[in-house]
């Protein structure tokens, strides 16, 4: 077997072990070594390792102190391997078989160093360890302990695991109660004492140097924009202590070790402590040993010492970087450095933070450095080494690289730029969205967005409009102070900014967007690909709060043009220069908003009053002459006037919202909500919504809701004649017994009203004429047609003018209305029971007209009935149905009788047939059970014709009941019942005339008649006569 294996010689000095523990519990673990001696010559411990070339000695030994054959012994060794068992369980009885041996008071330590490093990120070897020291506690009670050693701090280490391994490694650390401290904390004072230890010669040139460059230096290793504490030489004996170094250089190595570790740039096995850091500082004073005094160690000396700790990603990276005829010694340099501060985030690669690390002399001239770095900066970035975000400049892996040179070669689509630049003004800076409130008139007014032409959002109409012009515009050059001047005053006037030049916001917008386009469309699942991605939406956020500073910063200095007039806004505040920039142009260009002078603090409030009183009706209050708005109302009654001459529509919602919202008015919407209501107040206009004109008391409900003014329509008002005014009050009283006003709107309302009730009632008559019951059906068309056209009259002026032309119609129908209401209020009942009475008569109708007087009556319900105007002939209704109904109840009456008589008869046949064929009580009932249901449906007919008719069906139940029986007999009995069969015989039947009309008429109908009957009585038969 191969012992270069570690786990091999582990497995093997455990079973041999395990051997020599069954030869110390046998007490003869001692005579073992002695015998082995003896036979081998050599040292059983030294030599045990070496076990398998020497297996026939062992096996010897082993026979001769176990007193076992050789061949058992041989056996043992063979499956001594195999056999054996490592557990925890039997480690810790082990552990407790040898402290007992030992004694109560005996100890046993367990010393592992570098635990944290063994067991790294693998749960397995975690909970490995645990149960190792559960067992070794419970099993040994105390007595054996466990002591562990690790270069990190435990917590960080838990810092870089995940949850659930966090919480398994805290159950470890419960079980490990007691810390002791072997932190490397004060590294710089083992490398002091190591390596930089000086002799007093030399020190004291150290200070005598140190002198007139201490303050120099203060400044000189200065940085900026850090988040930790990276301190300069404190004193001179400080300078001597730490030179060549600088102090704050023990601090920021480490920090550099600690996350080159923790991102994964290295193995593990590069440690935080002092070993670490002594080669690393060793080899930098190395690098500078043989130079003058004076020299200082920069931070890239530091690089070597960690190089061959590094991935090969990241040595490639650099290691090609040297290779690159493009680049300088010193690019490689500050390339190293912002690696080795690529992932601290306490400190930024900015130029004045990479100048202070590059330090190299205490006489060193700091601009000079600057210069070199700016200029390394430039070729590492060209070579896409390196990357920077706003001033901080960073340090790009092979992946980081390849995304870069993609983000570069990102085409940009034309006018990108100028539309991020507008997006971050108008959406970020900016925020009142798309509206300026003008805080004289508190008017909202939209206004559009434009950056380089482009518009930023949705166009508005007849809008405000604010134009930036940026560097990014390719006629950017032609905006001279005279064409911003000229241009401004294009379209009625408007905000025009001029963006001064500015290289920064160049360069930023441009990596925006072609990092943010270059994101969105990767998609790549490798995880150090999603990584870098991640990181680059970070800059990008970052980038866009500079680049808002920097627009910030560009409006301290940009030129405003307004309406043709150069406007300063005398503020710095982006946000603040375009309030005043939108009032100043709101003051410029809309020259009718003065006209309103005493705005309404609630325009709602005070158009809810104006319509409310009393006084100010029908015309009487003339508000162009008294009211303290008197221009701005004459000039909407002006406009008003020519429309209405046009024949043009007027939309309230047009005139509020862009006549009178727009240039060169700009009044609030609710102002001139207001004096439309004054107009409508004064008489001059009406307010129509669905072709109605608004009534007062509903125009508030109407115009309060923004949602209808698109729905309210506007018209023209003339004045009415006022002799027609009176003549259609005249009328009114008239027609509806009630005097009106001798106002026109008062007068036209009232009328409206009164026609309005007639209009419902005419409805209702309607409805019921419809049915055809009722008369009236034409008066009430007529009437109908008529009122319609007179309320589809929208205005009062109309309304009257209609009533004036209709009047002989109106009076005439005015009579007919009485009629109809009468008839349909009072006397609809009686016309009711005179169809009902007429419908049931009707059946009985050809019997009732053989009396005279029942027939005039019947003739003169017709008339009734079917005439036009039946309302005067009604009164004769009640004695007419009288007359008739007395005379139908009496031949009902009569016809009954009859048929009860002959349904008598036929009762007693069937019961006398009955019992002569001897039927059963059962049957005969059955048969006088059809009769008598007959005769009892007849008891509520109202046909006579019908009761004439019962008395046929009553003879043929009588036959087919007789026959029923005699069937029923014979098919009991067998045989033929004994009655004779019955003939029934109708006398028209045997006489050919209709009429009989003479003697010899009369001895023909009798001798035929004489020759049928006797005929029967030969044949047996009986004769039944109908």
């Amino acid at each position: 077997m191969s012992l270069t294996n570690w786990k091999d010689i582990v497995r093997i000095i455990l079973h041999i072990a395990h051997m020599e523990r069954y030869l110390d519990r046998q007490g003869k673990y001692d005579q073992f070594c002695l015998e082995y001696k003896k036979l081998t010559g050599t040292d059983w411990k030294e030599h045990r390792i070496n076990y398998q070339f020497n297996q026939d000695e062992i096996i010897e030994t082993l026979s001769e102190v176990l007193e076992q054959s050789k061949d058992a012994c041989h056996r043992l060794i063979d499956h001594a391997e195999t056999d054996f068992a490592l557990t925890v369980e039997n480690f810790s009885k082990w552990t407790k078989e040898y402290l007992d041996k030992k004694g109560k008071d005996h100890r046993l330590f367990f010393f592992v160093d570098e635990i944290g490093q063994f067991i790294g990120e693998d749960g397995h070897l975690m909970l490995s360890l645990q149960t190792i020291i559960e067992n070794l506690g419970v099993t040994c009670e105390g007595r054996a302990w466990v002591i562990v050693t690790s270069q990190e701090d435990i917590d960080k280490v838990l810092g870089y695991l995940s949850n659930a391994r966090t919480n398994d490694f805290s159950k470890i650390q419960g079980r490990f109660k007691l810390r002791i401290s072997l932190s490397s904390a004060n590294t710089d004072e083992v490398i002091q004492t190591r390596i930089l230890e000086k002799n007093n010669n030399i020190r004291e040139e150290l200070k005598q140097m140190y002198r007139p460059f201490a303050d120099i230096l203060k400044s000189q290793l200065s940085f900026s924009n850090i988040g930790m504490t990276l301190e300069s030489f404190k004193s001179e004996d400080d300078f001597v202590k730490n030179y060549p170094f600088i102090p704050y250089q023990f601090k920021l190595l480490q920090k550099i070790f600690e996350m080159i570790r923790r991102v994964g740039a290295s193995g593990l096995h590069l440690s935080r402590g002092e070993r670490s850091m002594l080669e690393a500082f060793q080899y930098a004073t190395q690098i500078i040993s043989k130079k003058e005094l004076g020299v200082l160690v920069p931070l890239y000396y530091f690089y070597p010492s960690i190089e061959s700790f590094l991935d090969t990603s990241v040595k490639r990276s650099i290691q090609q970087a040297k290779d690159n005829p493009s680049l300088k010694e010193f690019d490689i340099f500050i390339l190293q450095t912002l690696f080795m501060i690529r992932y601290i985030d306490e400190i930024k690669g900015t130029i004045d933070n990479l100048v202070t690390l590059c330090i190299d002399h205490v006489n060193a001239d700091r601009l000079a450095i600057k210069k070199e770095v700016e200029e390394s900066l430039i070729r590492l970035e060209k070579e896409t080494l390196i990357a920077h975000s706003g001033d901080h400049y960073y340090f790009l892996t092979n992946e980081e690289q390849d995304i870069s040179r993609e983000i570069k070669n990102v085409e940009l689509e034309f006018g990108a730029e100028s539309r991020l630049l507008g997006s971050i003004i108008f959406d970020d800076i900016n925020k009142q969205n798309k509206k300026h409130r003008y805080t004289k008139t508190g008017k909202d007014f939209e206004y559009n967005r434009l950056c380089d032409r482009h518009a930023v959002g949705g166009h508005i109409d007849k809008g405000l409009i604010i134009s930036i012009i940026s560097p990014f515009y390719q006629d950017y050059e032609m905006f001279s102070k005279e064409s911003c001047l000229m241009e401004s005053s294009n379209d009625n006037g408007y905000i025009l900014v001029k963006l001064l030049e500015n290289e920064k916001i160049i360069q930023e917008i441009r990596e925006y967007i072609k990092t943010e386009k270059y994101i969105q469309r990767k998609n790549d699942g490798n995880p150090e690909i999603r990584r870098i991605l991640e990181d680059r939406k970070s800059e990008n956020r970052e980038r866009k709060k500079r680049i808002i500073n920097i627009v910030n910063e560009m409006f301290q200095k940009a030129e405003f043009y307004i309406a043709g007039q150069l406007f300063d806004p005398a503020t710095q505040d982006p946000y603040s220069s375009f309030l005043k920039a939108f009032d100043y142009l709101i003051d410029n260009t809309f020259s009718k908003m003065q006209y309103i002078q005493n705005p309404s603090n609630n325009p709602l409030a005070e158009i809810q009053t104006l319509l409310r009183r009393d006084d100010l009706v029908d015309g009487v209050f003339d508000f162009t002459i008294s009211d303290s708005n008197s221009d701005a109302i004459r000039e909407i009654k002006d406009y008003i006037s020519l429309c209405s001459g046009q024949s043009r529509q007027m939309v309230m919602g047009d005139l509020v919202n862009d006549r009178f919202s727009n240039r060169p008015y700009g009044w609030n919407e609710w102002q001139t909500v207001l004096l439309l209501t004054k107009l409508v107040i004064s008489g001059d206009i009406h307010l129509a919504m669905n072709n109605t004109i608004l009534e007062r008391n509903r125009i508030y409900e109407m115009i309060s809701k923004t949602s209808n003014w698109k729905k309210i329509t506007i018209r023209h008002r003339q004045k009415t004649d006022p002799v027609k005014v009176e003549s259609v009050r005249k009328l009114g009283q008239e027609l509806f017994a009630e005097m009106g006003s001798d106002k026109e709107d008062t007068l036209a309302e009232f009328l409206r009203k009164k026609l309005s009730e007639w209009q419902q009632k005419i409805g209702e008559y309607k409805t019921l004429a419809d049915t055809g019951k009722y008369p009236g059906k034409d008066i009430i068309k007529e009437g109908e047609v008529l009122i319609s056209q007179i309320l589809a009259s929208r205005d009062s002026l109309s309304l009257i003018t209609h009533i004036f032309d209709q009047k002989d119609k109106l009076k005439g129908f005015s009579g007919n209305y009485g009629d109809l209401s009468a008839f349909y209020t009072n006397q609809r009942k009686t016309w009711d029971e005179l169809q009902e009475s007429k419908a049931k008569f009707e059946i009985n109708r050809y019997d009732l007209e053989q009396d005279e007087s029942v027939k005039k009556a019947l003739i003169r319900m017709d008339e009734i009935i079917n005439a036009p105007a039946p309302y005067t002939l009604i009164k004769e209704v009640p004695n007419l149905i009288t007359c008739v109904n007395k005379a139908n109840n009496d031949l009902l009456s009569k016809n009954r009788e009859v048929l009860n008589s002959v349904g008598k008869r036929c009762l007693e046949e069937l019961e006398r047939e009955a019992r002569i064929i001897k039927v059963s009580e059962k049957e005969r009932e059955l048969s006088n059970l059809r009769l008598q249901n007959l005769l009892d449906r007849t008891q509520e007919e109202k046909s006579v014709a019908n009761l004439k008719q019962y008395r046929e069906e009553a003879q043929k139940i009588l036959d087919e009941e007789l026959v029923r029986l005699k069937g029923f007999i014979q098919k009991e009995t067998g045989e033929k019942p004994t009655v004779k069969e019955t003939e029934s015989i109708n006398f028209s039947s045997y006489y050919k005339k209709s009429y009989i009309e003479t003697e010899e008429d009369i001895e023909e109908f009798i001798s035929s008649l004489k020759n049928r009957l006797d005929q029967i009585i030969q044949e047996g038969k009986r004769i039944r006569i109908k």
